[in-house]
């Protein structure tokens, strides 16, 4: 291989070491890189240098970069670059969205039927403690569940819905355009998928917006929802990644779930996101269904 690896978790994170990714990759690298990120869920790039160009060109490699529909949170350089800030411009107007507070457990894109399920987020300026970002292998947190509740898990959809995201965002963030709010209308997803590559299990979670199992009362979907959330996010399963200046984090929704840890909103941070359409033939690519 034309780089190094270092496993940062037993299943899920990965660090890859010795690429300047601003530098354009051999064919072979590149080929390294996407065999390497079928089978682990976090691969972490750090010391890097890049412009918004550089970023979005080696996050391209992985897949066509998708527009979000957060178009208020788009790079007005390369608008397929999101900011995701607390900072503001100098009419007191936020850069980009989610500011400085906790999010929760969450799987990008999971109120959409067809979710871009790749994603990567690069470090630009850091609070001097906090925020940090946590991922859960959900192939592992599949393997661990009880054989009770794998079988009650296994064929159900849940509701997922981006109305229950909005709700936990703070201020501006939780309002959408028009557009936006066409685009993205209560769909189902199956429980559980298998990957493409290794074939192994895995639960499809997002604990910001599911709000129910499809077919089943509400208070039994809740409570098989609660009861799998618990068992999904023990902490063998979670990575939790200390960003530095410079940091390139991928990872794949297809199988995982994330957080941020809160920070001082006083505090400067600037990040800057890609989403990735994924090719279905290497990484999990739910399909989802308008919920009825």
């Amino acid at each position: 291989m034309p780089f190094e690896t270092l496993p940062l978790h037993p299943s899920l994170a990965c660090e890859v070491r010795g690429l300047a990714l601003w530098e354009a990759l051999e064919p072979e690298t590149i080929a390294g890189l996407r065999e390497l990120w079928s089978t682990w869920g976090v691969l972490v790039f750090r010391r890097q240098a890049l412009n918004e160009r550089e970023l979005a060109a080696f996050c391209a490699l992985f897949g066509p970069l998708e527009r979000t529909v957060r178009t208020d949170w788009a790079s007005p350089s390369v608008p397929e670059i999101g900011i995701i800030s607390n900072l503001k411009d100098g009419q007191g107007r936020p850069i980009g969205g989610l500011g400085d507070g906790e999010i929760e457990w969450h799987s990008d894109q999971s109120y959409m039927m067809h979710p871009a399920t790749g994603a990567a987020l690069y470090a630009v300026e850091l609070p001097p403690e906090g925020g940090t970002t946590s991922w859960v292998d959900l192939r592992a947190a599949f393997s661990g569940l009880s054989e009770e509740l794998r079988r009650r898990v296994e064929g159900r959809r849940a509701v997922f819905s981006y109305v229950k995201r909005l709700a936990g965002y703070q201020g501006k963030d939780r309002v959408i355009s028009a557009e936006a709010q066409e685009k993205t209308p209560p769909v189902v997803h199956t429980l559980t998928h298998a990957h493409p590559v290794t074939g192994a299990e895995a639960l499809y979670l997002d604990w910001t917006t599911t709000t129910g199992i499809a077919g089943m009362a509400e208070e039994a979907g809740t409570a098989l929802l609660d009861e799998v959330y618990r068992a999904a996010t023990r902490p063998q399963y979670v990575y939790t990644h200390h960003w530095q200046a410079g940091d390139l984090v991928l990872w794949d929704n297809g199988f995982t779930m994330h957080r941020r840890e809160p920070f001082d909103p006083a505090a400067r941070r600037l990040m800057k996101r890609t989403t990735m359409i994924l090719d279905p033939a290497r990484h999990i690519v739910p399909e989802g269904a308008l919920a009825e």
